[in-house]
Order: structure tokens, then sequence, then C-alpha cells
């Protein structure tokens, strides 16, 4: 009796052991989680649970992009966090993607709105420009230290989305990318592996899904994870003006793969349903 009481005291206190270290253990696991859990209510929020501020980039202070706006959470209490470039499309401004500045920042990430060398810039030249706009983020603004440089995304409008694809594939290193109605000469993308969710829209006469999106999505079959959202309803300038759908499914993507953050698979995985904001859905369930 003596030693099974014994025993019972030994795998008592070595439960309670590991009741006590599990929270820590399980924060050890992924540190770049950034916020509270979050809901459904929260993701869709016009702000999240950080407060920003913005800092303006000249165009005569940087090279290799257009100058731009940088937005940023302005307590480091948690730590660095990843960084996400957002291009315009053709003849736009950053004014047309501003929105989504201190809409996603205020979830946990350095953003920045780009401007373009030219507004009549291509694809592959927005590219090249989201690229120095994330070098110049991580390695020279006023915010580097709160960037955490391993921890890169890329996301675009229009000839900016498909300047997004066009980074993903010549910098493979980047963790995420969400090009929006895009618009690109170029239909395969197979040797892209960044995580990429495509945002279509399903009345969009500039960049139809049908010859841009679509294909898109069907041929990123080297990237580990993907995803296809198809705006219901929608024309191919929707991502220009708030918008809580193309808000909430990004913010979930990026914080699933820049902050390898699995509280957010609940909003991506199953699929949604189509209803009458999403046309269509297709995933590559579950993520990696």
């Amino acid at each position: 009796m003596r030693i099974r009481s014994i025993f019972c005291a030994l795998s008592t206190s070595a439960l309670l052991l590991v009741g006590a270290t599990a929270p820590a253990a399980q924060a050890a696991a992924n540190p770049y989680e950034r916020g509270p859990a979050p809901t459904i209510s929260s993701i869709q929020a016009s702000r999240g649970p950080f407060a920003t501020a913005s800092v303006t980039v000249a165009r005569s202070s940087v090279s290799g992009f257009g100058g731009g706006t940088i937005y940023y959470p302005t307590s480091t209490a948690e730590g660095t966090f990843g960084a996400v470039a957002i291009s315009p499309g053709f003849t736009a401004s950053q004014s047309s993607v501003s929105w989504l500045g201190p809409r996603v920042a205020s979830q946990g990430f350095v953003v920045i709105t780009i401007d373009t060398l030219s507004t009549l810039d291509q694809p592959d030249s927005r590219g090249t420009q989201l690229l120095a706009a994330l070098d110049y983020v991580t390695n020279s603004s006023s915010v580097r230290t709160r960037v955490d440089a391993t921890r890169l995304g890329v996301m675009g409008h229009s000839m900016g989305g498909g300047g997004s694809l066009s980074a993903s594939r010549t910098r493979p290193t980047l963790q995420a990318a969400i090009p929006m109605t895009p618009w690109h000469g170029t239909k395969s993308w197979t040797t892209d592996r960044v995580p990429t969710m495509i945002i279509g829209a399903e009345n969009d006469t500039v960049a139809p899904v049908s010859s841009h999106a679509e294909p898109f999505y069907t041929s990123l079959t080297a990237a580990p994870d993907k995803a296809y959202l198809e705006l219901n309803n929608a024309s191919h300038s929707a991502p220009t003006s708030a918008n809580t759908t193309v808000a909430q499914y990004s913010i979930s993507w990026l914080k699933r793969f820049i902050d390898n953050d699995t509280r957010y698979d609940q909003f991506l995985c199953p699929a949604p349903s189509p209803s009458t904001l999403i046309q269509e859905y297709r995933d590559t369930c579950p993520h990696s």
C-alpha cells in the first residue's frame, strides 16, 4: 500500500508539473503569434487590437520604388512583426489600396502601401518594386527594428496583383502573397512556391477570372498552400475600397502564413460556402 501511495503521489506531481509548463511550451511552439485569440468579429472589424501610427516615405528618399506610406503597430511589447508590401494597379496610386494599410497593421503587421515609379509600370516591374519596398522597410526605414525580416508578404491590385505573383516567383522566401483581381500576361506560375490566396471578382471585365485569376490559381502547382476567393457580383475595383470580405480573408491568410498562427485556420478551412458575398472558394485544406 505504501509503494502504491508513493507511486500515486509521484504521478500526481508529474501531472501537475506538466500542467504548469504546458502553456509555456505552447507559447514557445509559435513565437510569432501576435494579439489575442481571433474571432469572426475581430477579423471583420475595421481596426484590430493594435493601435497604429504611420510615416510617409518620400519618393526622393528611396530607390527602386516610388515612395509610399508605412503603417505600424505602436507597441512592441509582443516583439517584432511581419511586414507586407502592397502595390496599386495600372494608372493608380497608393491611395487605391491605402484602406488596407491601417486595417492590416492593426492586426499586428508592418505594412507599406507603395507608389510605383510610373503609374504605367507593368506587373513584373511592380513585383520588383514590391521587393524593393520590403527591403527598404526591413533595412533602412525608421521602423526597421519593429520588423522580422524573415516574415514578409506581398499584396497588390490588378497589375499590382500580377506584380505580387512576379515578386513571389522571384523571391520564394516570402511567406505569403495575395493578388487581388490580378492582371498579368503570364498565365502559368508553376515555379511559384509561396503560399498564395488569389482574390477574383465575378463581374471583372478588366481582368476576367476565366483568363486571369482562375488560371493563375490552377497553375500554382508548386505552392504548398493556395486558395481562390471569388467575390460575388463584384467588379475589378472591388479591392480598392473598404471591403470586409477581402479584409477578413486577407488577414486570416497573412496571419496563418506570415505568423504561422494556426488559430486562423478556422476562418480558412473548411472552405466557406457560396453566399451573397462569395461566388466561389477553392483551397488546399488542410494547410501545411
